[in-house]
């Protein structure tokens, strides 16, 4: 991300960007707030958004969290299959 000069105008491409960062953010806050209901695949997903753009240190922290509990679940094995092969559910 670019940082922002004062000497600098936003573009339209600028807003359009922040706009598409923040609808992820919504999304990603939807998922984790409903984990229960889906799979661990999008819940990392959604972690990994939080953990690049959350808005606090909180927030990032919490999804840090979360993905080494998420990590901690799936067995050394499964996970070493996933790496090799992300399509393969097994």
């Amino acid at each position: 991300m670019s940082i922002p000069l004062p000497f600098r105008k936003r573009s339209a491409r600028d807003r359009v960007r922040q706009d598409w960062i923040e609808e992820r953010r919504r999304e990603a806050r939807a998922v984790i707030a409903d984990v229960v209901h889906h799979s661990d695949h999008l819940v990392r997903l959604a972690c990994d958004v939080l953990v690049a753009h959350g808005e606090t240190e909180v927030e990032r922290r919490d999804a840090r969290a979360l993905l080494f509990v998420i990590d901690a679940r799936m067995p050394l094995r499964q996970r070493h299959l996933q790496q090799l092969d992300p399509e393969v559910e097994r």
